[in-house]
């Protein structure tokens, strides 16, 4: 029975993806010579957010997600990211294959504010393996195995690296879906004070809405 082994080496930018992609370098490794057909590997990727620090200007953007700084022995948790799967060919020993994780940047989804909130250092990710491995017994027979749960292995993703996806992919630019009837209100606001763009229609109306606060303050 084979018994794989799992190794991040590296991950890189996908510079001509049809959206935000980035592929980390996985080292598949064989630790007892059996011969593999192929690998039909899923993997689960998860946030450690509690194996990190945080700056003050952090804490702040990461209330919306955990609350206030003084709750976060509690609220400080692990977070699902994203699931990807790789079908790895044949191979003697080891093999080094780009494990593709599509990336969003829209704002409803919870990994995307938590990497948005980050200023630097570096993104502890858990990867956790499953599937099934291919492999030819002794006799030239093909057999099939389970890859067992306890396959996980951590890995360190340099926010600079995310940042610098997320400015190649849509730079100077940020995702906000709206619900139907909000997007209709500021539509209808935009055309009646003759705004230009929605960035316009934003900033109107929070100008506006700054100025009626201070007006309340005594």
């Amino acid at each position: 029975m084979p018994d794989l082994q799992f190794q991040i080496e590296g991950v890189e930018v996908a510079r001509y993806a049809a959206t935000p992609l980035l592929n980390f370098k996985l080292r598949v490794a064989e630790a007892h010579a059996v011969e593999i057909a192929n690998v039909n590997l899923q993997c689960q990727i998860q946030i450690e957010a509690g194996r990190r620090q945080y700056k003050e200007a952090e804490q702040f953007k990461l209330k919306d997600l955990f609350g206030e700084s003084q709750r976060w022995n509690r609220t400080l948790r692990t977070m699902l990211w994203t699931h990807t799967s790789i079908l790895i060919p044949a191979f003697e020993r080891d093999c080094l294959v780009d494990l593709r994780v599509p990336c969003t940047f829209d704002f409803n989804v919870v990994a995307t504010k938590y990497f948005h909130a980050l200023e630097e250092g570096d993104i502890p990710l858990s990867f956790q393996f499953s599937g099934s491995v291919f492999y030819l017994a002794k006799n030239g027979d093909l057999q099939v195995g389970q890859i067992p749960w306890d396959k996980d292995i951590r890995f360190k993703l340099p926010v600079a690296l995310w940042r610098e996806m997320i400015e190649h992919y849509y730079p100077n630019s940020a995702w906000l879906c709206l619900n139907r009837d909000v997007f209709d209100r500021l539509y209808e606001y935009k055309i009646r004070h003759g705004l230009p763009s929605w960035e316009r229609a934003l900033e109107h109306a929070l100008e506006h809405a700054i100025d009626s606060i201070e007006e309340k303050v005594p």
